[in-house]
This record gives C-alpha cells, structure tokens and sequence, in this order.
C-alpha cells in the first residue's frame, strides 16, 4: 500500500499591503530564531516587532510570501540585485517554503541582474548551510550595514552570491 502524504502545499504569491501584520510578525520571530547571539546585542533594541512592522510596508511591492493552508509563513524581498530578506517561521522548516521563496527572488533578480548578492550574520550556520545547498556561494566576511531607526549598524556578515542568469 502507497502513503500519500497530506501535508498541505506552499503557495506563493506578491505580498499586498494586508500582509503588513502577518509578514513583520514573521520577520521578528524568524530573525530572532536566526540572529540572537549571532549580533552584536546593540541591534536587538532595533529589532521589536514594531521595528519590523514599519519596515514591511515600503518593501511590499518588491516581496512574495509563502503560505500554509492560507497562513503567511516566510517571506523573500529583493533590492536591485540583493536578496536583502528571506525568512521563514521555524514551524515551516522542512515544507520547501525557504527554498521556493529564494528562487521566487533569485527569478525577480534575474529579470533585471547577471548575479543575486546577499548576507547572512556570521555567526547564523543554519542560513549559510541553506544558501550554500542551494548553490549560493560564500564570497567571506564584509562590514553590512544593518537598517536601524535613523540609521545603521555595521554587522560582521558574510557575502553570497549566485549567478541568476
């Protein structure tokens, strides 16, 4: 006799703005998953849920989200040719959520880009070990500005890059 499994399907579309909630409530839980103690502590008071909150709505026409059985569980958002956020709720792992949202932005760089750039915080082995198996390759350490309220915080971060097309 044949399983078949029942698990529901990762749905992906453009993010709109009643996402604003559901794609900062995503952004604070996954980057504090993937960044405390990997950060120096002076960025944790920039990175409250309201942080988050305002950062979603200017970057709404440039994101895809993925979904779950109709819930918001990752995001990805691109910049020119960086693919400046990918996050995805740690209850998603293993869904293939993370990966359809990165090719859904290694796609939109392409359209536009020979190469996608990003950066992950040194210190965070499980991101680098996804964008590494997805073909990303690490390029070492550069000084990243982090966005902050009213400005930046430079973060130790490693450079991957991929060529889209």
């Amino acid at each position: 006799m044949t399983h078949m499994s029942t698990a529901p399907a990762i749905s992906l579309r453009g993010a709109v703005s009643s996402d604003t909630d559901d794609i900062a409530r995503v952004w604070h839980a996954a980057w504090r998953d993937g960044h405390l103690g990997h950060v120096p502590p002076e960025l944790y008071p920039y990175r409250t849920f309201e942080h988050f909150l305002s950062r979603v709505p200017p970057r709404i026409p440039r994101t895809t989200v993925a979904s779950l059985a109709d819930r918001v569980v990752g995001f990805v958002c691109v910049h020119d040719n960086e693919l400046e956020q990918l996050f995805v709720l740690a209850e998603a792992r293993g869904t293939g959520a993370a990966s359809a949202l990165l090719r859904a932005g290694e796609q939109r760089i392409a359209k536009e880009f020979d190469t996608a750039w990003l950066a992950v915080a040194a210190g965070n082995q499980r991101a680098r070990h996804f964008y590494t198996r997805e073909g990303w390759r690490d390029y070492g350490l550069i000084r990243y500005e982090a966005e902050i309220a009213g400005g930046t915080i430079v973060l130790d971060t490693h450079r991957y890059e991929k060529r889209v097309a």
